[in-house]
């Protein structure tokens, strides 16, 4: 056949030129069925394609004779129609197109014609195995968690959700980076309008990168000024695949080990992935529990402060008197003792996250034994403030969202300060301020705070009616 070399080899430049100083990018001419007539380019990054299948699947097929034909349309035909043995096979409309194949495993080959490119999908085996999941242990449920590549987590999902409802929509988010994004729903369960109110938000955001939820989430939540989490995030793919047979959205990022799950309720961040596999009377202790932990880790720095500080009559006797003979020699006010031993134990839990394991461990050691026995024997804090404060942070680990209890730990600083101001009259105008901000958030037409006020307006929305009705007089 007769081929024109300056008709691929512009297709050709025009990508080189695109991955002009990437030593990764290779660029390859292979004669077809080893005719020196019937030249072809190949184009790939090194890394992102496997070598392996470069030789057997396309390589190999190339330098066939029977496979191939001497008239241009007719090689195109045989190229799409299975003479290269790649699994998957698709025609980029330019230099664009054919450059993000290329960031995502492909090959692209160019014939002697003006036609596309054809890009081939060689993606390499890079990432690593399903394993068990770290931060959301599984007590009866299954043992496997996400991984960072997409195509994998969503083959996950439809192992526990083997049904064509359940509906895929795929995009591209970042201008740099590029990330696939899926959005999973379950037809017939999931809002319709949820669903595309969710795909028309994705489409309108403009991010530089998305290689964490981070951005995720901070663009997904309604209030974005909020401390507390508005988007549920998991790395179980049965705890994400029960959210989606109860009429969730869930979305999936390339290169994130985690699925978010929306809309997320203040209830949903305190129940646990495993808890339906509970008996009912246990898991509803378990819930009460866990409401407990939640007002313990929000409120017992404020109420002990206001406590101390205003209303000793509120106390025990025999307790107000412990308290009094053990904080005779404190140089520090109640408030700022519990303040700064707050501040220390944020302190010592990021630097315990920060440093390798074994250090860690040794570090909180210290932290919570020999420095806190040695401040409390040089009477810098009273024994009573430790009590509180760690009663308070092993609360907050009770909770299943780390990120709901950093959210509870800033607010109880907060309540901390009213109650050093007003007493229980300032702890109490904090927990109506704290109760105001969470029912005025809502996630997709949905309440934070549901199901207790599911069906009623936020303050927001009265507000707003308020409003509307001056204006209408």
């Amino acid at each position: 056949m007769d081929r024109n070399q300056n008709a691929f080899s512009e297709g050709a430049k025009a990508l080189e030129a695109r991955f002009a100083r990437c030593a990764d990018f290779t660029l390859r001419r292979v004669d077809a069925g080893l005719d020196p007539a019937q030249p072809v380019l190949l184009c790939w990054l090194d890394g992102l394609v496997d070598g392996r299948d470069l030789a057997a699947t396309l390589l190999r097929p190339l330098t066939e004779f029977w496979r191939l034909s001497a008239d241009a349309a007719d090689f195109r035909a045989r190229l799409l129609g299975g003479a290269v043995t790649a699994w998957s096979v698709t025609e980029a409309a330019g230099p664009d197109e054919a450059a993000d194949a290329l960031t995502h495993g492909c090959c692209a080959l160019f014939p002697g014609d003006a036609q596309p490119a054809l890009c081939f999908e060689l993606r390499a085996g890079i990432g690593r195995s399903v394993s068990e999941p770290t931060l959301e242990k599984s007590v009866k449920g299954g043992r496997e968690s996400f991984v960072e590549t997409l195509r994998v987590n969503t083959a996950l999902l439809r192992r526990r959700l083997a049904t064509p409802e359940l509906k895929l929509l795929e995009s591209s988010l970042g201008r740099r980076s590029a990330t696939k994004l899926a959005l999973l729903y379950l037809e017939g369960a999931a809002d319709e309008a949820l669903v595309a109110s969710l795909a028309e938000k994705l489409d309108a955001l403009e991010l530089d990168a998305v290689l964490s939820t981070g951005p995720l989430e901070q663009a997904l939540s309604a209030s974005k000024r909020s401390p507390f989490p508005q988007v549920l995030h998991t790395e179980r793919p049965d705890r994400m695949a029960l959210h989606l047979a109860a009429g969730r959205v869930g979305l999936l990022a390339d290169g994130l080990p985690l699925g978010l799950i929306l809309p997320a309720t203040l209830a949903e961040f305190m129940t646990p992935g495993g808890e339906r596999s509970r008996r009912g009377p246990v898991g509803g202790m378990l819930s009460l529990l866990r409401a407990l932990a939640f007002l313990l880790a929000l409120l017992l720095p404020g109420l002990y402060v206001a406590l101390a500080m205003y209303h000793q009559e509120m106390i025990p006797t025999k307790l107000l008197l412990s308290m009094i003979e053990a904080k005779q020699k404190v140089p520090f006010s109640t408030a700022l003792e519990v303040l700064g031993m707050l501040l220390a134990f944020l302190l010592l839990q990021e630097a315990g996250l920060r440093l390798p394991g074994p250090m860690g461990d040794t570090v909180s050691i210290i932290g919570a034994l020999i420095v806190g026995q040695a401040a409390v024997e040089a009477r810098l804090v009273s024994p009573v403030a430790i009590i509180v404060v760690a009663a308070a942070g092993i609360a907050g680990y009770a909770l299943p969202s780390q990120d709901l209890t950093a959210a509870l730990r800033l607010w109880s600083v907060a309540l901390l300060l009213a109650g050093a101001l007003a007493g229980l009259y300032g702890l109490a105008l904090g927990c109506c301020l704290l109760l105001w901000h969470l029912a005025g958030i809502e996630s997709f037409g949905r309440s934070y705070l549901a199901p207790l006020c599911e069906d009623g307006p936020g303050p927001r929305k009265l507000l707003q009616r308020l409003r509307d009705r001056r204006r209408a007089r």
